[in-house]
């Protein structure tokens, strides 16, 4: 069953077509990347997906709900969270504050509480500390939730802000380029947590360029190229595409007879 469905979406920016009447589903559970050379479109479509701005047409549909033009907070409460090309951590703050600001948007203490710090929302303040250590140790950086976020290792910033996307409570997670600028080791176990993520039920929607990573956790790969699908299936059948190979490398795959 798909989570996520997109029907014939395009974006246009000025005389540019970034986004191409493009079909997408998603399924529930399962980890699906979205690959293609630089410049396909795909971290377009992670933009409307999350309401960064609306599609020019078509139609996206999360669990059967319309979500066109909803804000991006809305679409956070509806289930759906996202890590950026770039890290977007607050870097003033400790590992362990990072996490309870993402949390935050699942809270029910309002202005009132908060500023007279009534028995609810000491509760709930204390309920979400659990919580994000909670996350933290499944992470593995509680041993840092006291140290800023600027001060971690390249590798351990990426695993806080997906951490952070987590506090939300999604039940499908976009991870746009998480191994941007990982070394080797770091990829490996960036692999390992995003299939411990899967594994808990959410469901992964991904962009990477890292075809190692691409074709060792994904189950479906959909390939784009001028904003268009080219292609869709298993790694495998992704990696014996000539349409795909021929968007990558610029050539035809030759005869082997």
């Amino acid at each position: 069953m798909a989570e996520l469905v997109l029907r014939k979406i395009s974006k246009k920016f000025g005389g540019l077509l970034a986004v191409d009447n493009l079909d997408l589903e998603v399924p529930k559970g399962r980890i699906l990347s979205l690959i293609g050379p630089n410049g396909a479109g795909k971290t377009t479509v992670f933009n409307m997906v999350t309401g960064v701005y609306p599609p020019s047409q078509g139609t996206i549909s999360y669990r059967g709900n319309n979500i066109n033009n909803m804000m991006s907070s809305r679409i956070i409460s509806q289930g759906i969270a996202r890590t950026f090309q770039n890290i977007r951590l607050f870097n003033s703050m400790t590992v362990l504050e990072n996490v309870q600001v993402g949390m935050h948007c699942r809270t029910k203490s309002g202005a009132f509480r908060a500023l007279f710090k009534t028995p609810f929302e000491r509760r709930e303040e204390n309920e979400i500390t659990v919580k994000a250590m909670e996350i933290l140790e499944f992470f593995g950086l509680a041993d840092y939730r006291h140290e800023y976020a600027s001060s971690l290792p390249y590798g351990n910033q990426r695993r806080l802000e997906i951490a952070r996307a987590l506090a939300t409570e999604p039940e499908t997670l976009l991870l746009d380029e998480p191994a941007a600028g990982m070394n080797p080791r770091e990829t490996a176990e960036l692999m390992d947590l995003i299939l411990k993520l899967r594994d808990t039920g959410l469901t992964i929607f991904l962009v990477e360029h890292d075809m190692r990573l691409v074709m060792g956790i994904s189950e479906i790969v959909t390939v784009l190229d001028y904003g268009q699908k080219i292609a869709e299936g298993s790694p495998r059948e992704i990696q014996q595409n000539e349409k795909v190979i021929e968007a990558y490398l610029g050539t035809k795959k030759k005869d082997k007879s």
